[in-house]
């Protein structure tokens, strides 16, 4: 059943037409809510309940983030619109996901850590960008500007996919002091598989002038975990040894592989984590996964830096999944595998 009833979406439908509903502005919160509670409903009894995953969600929204969680795994995740307000974080940017949970309900990012102010559960941002205007997105702020750099939303629309799946698309605007260097559509599928939450990103970056991202061992898709217990790597062979990387040595980060994993270990004894897997499609990527600073980084501009023409999209596609217990290390492959089709 839908839990809460500050939902304030603009379009909620079901892909086959099934049931759907337009909402506006001008109509009061409790007839929003009813609707998109009766086009979920219609959705989960129209399609049935055979499909393994989620059968039904529950959306809460207000002006600085949307709340998706499922009746079976309640709550899956957070996206942020925008920082909530007197947080710790450094950055004034939205466009992140914090909380993420495993099945079991176990939060495994880590949002504003001391160690890293600017860090911010599952996030997109360049450290250098030189274009119309310097920005530093990722929010280091050492070699360009963090200052009035912030990604801005502009719109949210979701539905519930035909195979249940929970589809959210966020228009977001990358910004220098009012000035416009980034169009960003995000596209976001939520789902649990075989006991694991997923979430399918596909990023759409359309700069509006000439951009370079400069080259650096990290920057780009972060997925930053949580600082407390013990964290061990893996990748498809098993245990990592490698040695962190060096975050001024681009040289030093970790091959490619199909996905690579950060087990935790809590306080507690639970054990939980959480994986990444890239695309085919994104450009060549090393891996900047630091056991220290507890992120996984799919690094694009590790290899060399990469240039951006005015109005053509860079496209970037990711997989993250959130698990209770040890590795899960044949089900992340097979959805890797799955993931890069």
């Amino acid at each position: 059943m839908c839990l809460n009833s500050e939902i304030d979406e603009k379009t909620v439908s079901q892909n086959s037409d099934l049931a759907s509903c337009g909402l506006q502005a001008s109509e009061i919160e409790a007839s929003r809510f009813r609707c998109f509670c009766l086009a979920l409903m219609l959705s989960w009894m129209l399609t049935g309940c055979a499909t393994v995953g989620p059968v039904e969600w529950y959306v809460q929204r207000n002006e600085t983030k949307v709340d998706i969680g499922s009746s079976a795994h309640s709550p899956i995740v957070t996206y942020r619109l925008k920082p909530p307000e007197q947080s710790e974080l450094i950055v004034e940017s939205g466009s992140y996901f914090h909380p993420f949970h495993t099945p079991k309900g176990v939060v495994v990012t880590d949002f504003a850590p001391s160690d890293h102010k600017h860090h911010r559960g599952i996030f997109l941002g360049f450290v250098e960008m030189h274009g119309a205007a310097d920005a530093d997105f990722w929010g280091w702020g050492a070699h360009a500007p963090i200052k009035g750099r912030k990604i801005v939303n502009r719109d949210v629309t979701m539905q519930v996919e035909a195979d249940k799946e929970f589809h959210l698309t966020a228009t977001n605007e990358w910004q220098a002091n009012g000035l416009v260097l980034v169009d960003e559509v995000l596209d976001v599928k939520v789902k649990n598989r075989s006991g694991l939450n997923v979430m399918d990103l596909v990023y759409r970056i359309t700069p509006k002038s000439d951009l370079v991202l400069s080259r650096w061992a990290f920057s780009g898709f972060c997925f930053r975990t949580r600082k407390d217990g013990e964290v061990t790597f893996y990748s498809p062979t098993g245990v990592v040894t490698l040695p962190d990387p060096s975050h001024v040595k681009p040289e030093t980060d970790w091959a490619d592989a199909l996905w690579y994993a950060a087990g935790l270990k809590l306080p507690d004894g639970t054990l939980a984590g959480g994986a990444v897997m890239s695309h085919p499609s994104n450009p060549p990527t090393l891996w900047h996964n630091n056991r220290g600073v507890r992120m996984i980084n799919p690094c694009i501009v590790a290899p060399s830096e990469l240039k951006l023409r005015a109005g053509i999209p860079l496209i970037l596609r990711y997989r993250v999944v959130a698990f209770d217990g040890g590795i899960p290390s044949a089900q992340l492959t097979q959805l890797a595998r799955e993931f890069q089709k």
